[in-house]
């Protein structure tokens, strides 16, 4: 994978990771269920770890 095309990944992730933390915040504030808090809170998860994932590949591209 070039240096240029792991960055923009690792851009993608960190864009879609603040989505979701701010969206689940929102989803807390207008009185969401736990199952779809949960459902945010899991997709977070993977979020992150794909982004621990990809990160030390993209720092040292």
């Amino acid at each position: 994978m070039s240096a240029i095309v792991l960055q923009r990944d690792v851009d993608d992730l960190v864009l879609r990771l603040k989505g979701l933390v701010l969206v689940r915040a929102l989803l807390e504030t207008r009185g969401a269920s736990a199952s779809e808090l949960e459902a945010h809170s899991e997709e977070i998860e993977r979020v992150r770890a794909e982004l621990a994932r990809l990160a030390p590949a993209s720092a040292a591209a």
